[in-house]
């Protein structure tokens, strides 16, 4: 078996070297305030499922098609905290157990008639649920920093981009690129300085620190760091789906916008951003600036769209990936090492295991 085939998913053709489909992992299928009263579709890595409130409101995900005739459950509704088929109305709770077949003279519990349960988390405003059905997680999903923090303000977005999951994640953290397809916005294609940049990698998370930038020229730069100077910049990946990029300029200025994906399907990935930000001026006149700012940062997501379905369109049309990468390309590949040893379920290093690599790179 050649290494394109042993890193594809299984149901991909073999040339999707970027496609997983990962296990044990928690991702964002909705906000809170999406999931009230009714059933609430969604479909994760392909597979359609419904969230609904269980008792006392707790959320529960089962896989949306019922046990007794594959109708979707997400058309029925939420009775006494139990989720009622529309076709026989059949009860499940949140963890898929039939609880009441109307007719039946009997115990409606038996193991055949239980719809595919998946574990589920509310925090930060946001519903979460396990890849894996009807497993008790290991793991706890991630925590979404500063939120509570008393000089910070913080925005949500939820953001849609045609692409896979890898090809997000890699382009919201990807430096060379925001020269040119985001160029006056962000960076200029004029590179004039070099700087180091230090990449740890370890078992659940890889980081690039880029040492000695100057603050980015354009509109995006002029509002991070009015004064210029150096700021210090980190983009890491946290697995299994989270792009953060943080910025200090000083200790007056600090920005992290977190990224938390979502892979509906191969090629379409959901954004949940959370940008936390504090910067050298009142909160009050931050969150005024807030509807001023978000058009740049929607318009510089608008071209990655673009430029994401451009790639995906390719990518079909031949039928095929390619991916010839150098050393600055600092994250992207490190990304689908990770993403495929999930995938396989593979045994990987003590995460305190970090490994550190040097590049040098103009911006």
């Amino acid at each position: 078996m050649n290494a394109r085939e042993e890193g594809r998913t299984p149901g991909a053709s073999p040339s999707h070297i970027s496609v997983v489909r990962l296990p044990h992992s928690w991702f964002i299928l909705c906000t809170s305030r999406e999931l009230g009263d009714r059933p609430l579709a969604r479909t994760l890595q392909g597979t359609p499922l419904v969230l609904f409130r269980g008792e006392g409101g707790k959320p529960g995900a089962l896989m949306d098609r019922c046990p007794h005739r594959n109708v979707p459950l997400s058309l029925g509704r939420v009775t006494n905290g139990q989720l009622e088929c529309g076709y026989h109305g059949w009860r499940f709770d949140t963890g898929g157990q039939c609880r009441l077949i109307p007719g039946l003279v009997g115990e409606p519990e038996a193991r055949s008639r239980c719809a595919a349960s998946y574990a589920t988390r509310e925090q930060d405003g946001f519903v979460w649920v396990y890849s894996t059905p009807g497993v008790e997680p290991t793991s706890e999903p991630f925590r979404f920093p500063l939120l509570d923090a008393a000089d910070y303000t913080t925005v949500r977005r939820v953001l849609r981009a045609p692409g896979s999951l890898h090809a997000v994640l890699e382009n919201t953290l990807d430096v060379p690129h925001t020269a040119f397809l985001h160029g006056g916005l962000f960076r200029t294609a004029e590179k004039k300085n070099e700087i180091d940049v230090v990449v740890r990698r370890s078992a659940d998370r890889v980081e690039a620190e880029y040492l000695g930038e100057p603050a980015p020229k354009g509109l995006v730069g002029r509002l991070l760091a009015p004064g210029g100077g150096v700021v210090q910049h980190f983009d890491r990946f946290l697995m299994p789906s989270i792009a953060q990029v943080e910025y200090r300029i000083g200790e007056k200025s600090h920005i992290v916008v977190n990224s938390a994906m979502t892979p509906v399907s191969d090629w379409d990935t959901l954004v949940y951003a959370v940008v936390t930000v504090k910067l050298p001026v009142p909160r009050w006149l931050l969150k005024a600036a807030v509807p001023f700012v978000l058009p740049v940062g929607l318009h510089i997501f608008g071209q990655d769209v673009r430029i994401l379905e451009k790639q995906t369109d390719s990518i079909r049309r031949f039928g095929t990936e390619a991916y010839a990468s150098t050393e600055i390309d600092v994250l992207g590949p490190s990304i689908l090492r990770l993403m495929r040893a999930q995938e396989r379920e593979r045994t990987s290093p003590p995460p305190d295991t970090v490994h550190e690599t040097r590049v040098r790179m103009r911006t």
